[in-house]
């Protein structure tokens, strides 16, 4: 490929384009009326205003993207994470107007952006799956019968939800009866598909991911997990590669079962398999991000490897350059996600960045689109950067990221800095054995 259109924004889109300055392929860039001061509209070779401000204005407009895509030529187009990258019908658009969708098929981003289906292909993988529905709720009487039989407390969630959209824990008939019809409401409004379904809720838990690679000659390899347990709301907020506290016996399993999943469904590209993982090590499957993940560095630290690289080598038609044996482990990373909110009630906090100040320290990598004097807006997700620390062992790497914390300097916004350093003083991080109560927990401690 010669030249990538990114449908995308701000940290993933320079992230992308750092990788194609580096392979000598042009880029071109998209932004909205909000995002055109932004830097990378600037790295990119070239930029195309495509909307206003608002999603469907812009980045979400895929009729727009595509006619820059035909106008300046390009070859491929990556979607980057979020917005157009887990929809099957602009991968198919991508390809029907003869680019290269640096990503897997739109047959496999339908299927397994549909959580009901994504499980019955688990099921027939013989990978763990949480017990719950094995077909869409036609009742709420439905999902008291089945809630009852499984045993309380359960989720009930939505067939094509994600991020946290379409989530409710019911403890009771109740919570059911309260939360059913809104949230088929909301899950038709969100992902035009209204189907529901229940699984028994596993608590104390861990969410373990494994960061997968397939190719179209069917190899696929793990590149090791990452423990994604610190979360606000269902949105991850600090991840680390590898987990603490995970016997190799039950880590090899995981790696089986994420290339079992992957080679299920003919997966190629880059892609995630999400577990959630019990007090006893037993892991279920929750779901299979068919993109690039935003906590994709912490893998690519540990690994020496480029993932974007990878996915567009593999867009071309090439087989993956390693072999699993060759995939080692080097030292030990953790990723801070940098949010423009209150620290406290995790509110979003938009406005003018005035002083923006990440110090350059060796094995700290900072992934970000912002800068001094830009305008933080409320259009999209709050994210403005992400702080990867890597150091020989999981020990130094928490007492790099405690003293880097501290350094760093962001005015004019609120931002969750605070929460960061509070978080890696906590005895259950520290000793990592915490769960996805973690921040609800610290929070308490805190009151």
């Amino acid at each position: 490929m010669q030249k990538i259109l990114i449908a995308n924004r701000g940290e993933i889109a320079e992230r992308v384009i750092r990788t194609c300055r580096n392979l000598g392929i042009e880029t071109v860039a998209v932004f909205s009326e909000a995002d055109k001061d932004m830097p990378y509209v600037t790295l990119a070779t070239s930029a195309h205003h495509i909307g206003g401000a608002h999603p469907q204005q812009s980045y979400l407009n895929m009729e727009q993207i595509i006619k820059v895509a035909r106008e300046e030529k390009v070859d491929g187009i990556h979607p980057g994470y979020g917005f157009l990258s887990e929809n099957s019908a602009f991968a198919r658009e991508v390809r029907e107007n003869g680019f290269i969708f640096i990503g897997p098929s739109s047959d496999v981003i339908r299927l397994m952006g549909d959580k009901l289906q994504s499980r019955l292909e688990m099921i027939k993988a013989n990978v763990p799956v949480i017990p719950g529905s094995d077909k869409p709720l036609t009742s709420v009487e439905e999902a008291y019968s089945l809630a009852e039989t499984i045993g309380f407390p359960v989720m009930l969630k939505a067939s094509g939800g994600g991020g946290g959209i379409g989530m409710h824990k019911c403890e009771n008939s109740e919570d059911i009866r309260l939360q059913f019809e809104e949230t088929k409401k909301r899950a038709k409004a969100y992902f035009n598909n209204d189907d529901l379904f229940i699984e028994k809720y596993i608590g104390n838990a861990r969410h373990i991911e494994v960061q997968i690679v397939g190719d179209s000659y069917g190899n696929v390899l793990h590149l090791h997990e990452r423990n994604c347990s610190v979360q606000r709301r269902n949105q991850k907020v600090i991840e680390e590669a590898t987990s603490p506290h995970l016997p190799e016996e039950v880590r090899s399993k995981l790696y089986e079962a994420a290339v079992n999943a992957a080679k299920q469904v003919n997966y190629y590209n880059a892609g995630t398999v999400e577990f959630i993982m019990d007090e006893n090590n037993n892991f279920y499957f929750l779901e299979m991000n068919t993109r690039l993940q935003v906590e994709h560095a912490i893998s690519e630290e540990i690994t020496g490897i480029d993932l974007v690289e990878w996915q567009i080598l593999i867009a071309n038609g090439e087989k993956i350059p390693l072999s699993q044996n060759d995939i080692n482990v080097n030292g030990h990373s953790i990723e801070y996600r940098v949010y423009a909110e209150d620290p406290v009630k995790f509110f979003p906090s938009p406005g003018q960045i005035v002083d923006w100040n990440f110090p350059v320290e060796e094995n700290v990598r900072i992934d970000s689109g912002y800068g001094s004097n830009l305008k933080v807006t409320p259009f999209y997700d709050p994210l403005i950067a992400k702080i990867i620390v890597t150091a020989s062992s999981r020990e130094a790497c928490i007492e790099k990221s405690l003293n880097y914390l501290e350094k760093v300097s962001i005015t004019g916004i609120n931002t969750n800095i605070p929460f960061l350093i509070a978080s890696l003083s906590e005895e259950s991080f520290k000793d990592g054995k915490y769960s996805t109560n973690f921040v609800s927990n610290l929070m308490n401690i805190n009151k």
